[in-house]
């Protein structure tokens, strides 16, 4: 491994998936100005829209994350052509 190339300032950070509320703490170089308490201690915090508890990848299933409304927007533009794809 080559020297001074890695950071030296890692510290505990909290990471948070906004879609499920699950929080996980782990080493990070990562700035933010958001923190939480977890178990009494506090700790910097960074909202993540989905991580490894959320995808489904990892999850298996088949879950939606739509932030924008975009799915809600492009079923009701399409809602027409896949009802006449099912008759």
């Amino acid at each position: 491994m080559k020297k001074e190339i890695h950071p030296d300032n890692y510290r505990l950070v909290a990471f948070k998936d906004m879609s499920n509320e699950e929080t996980f703490v782990t080493r990070s170089t990562v700035n933010t100005k958001d923190t939480i308490e977890i178990e009494g201690v506090e700790y910097p915090l960074v909202k993540l829209e989905i991580s490894n508890t959320s995808h489904p990848f990892y999850t298996g299933k088949m879950k939606l994350v739509d932030t924008a409304g975009r799915v809600d927007k492009f079923r009701s533009r399409y809602q027409k052509h896949m009802d006449n794809r099912k008759k």
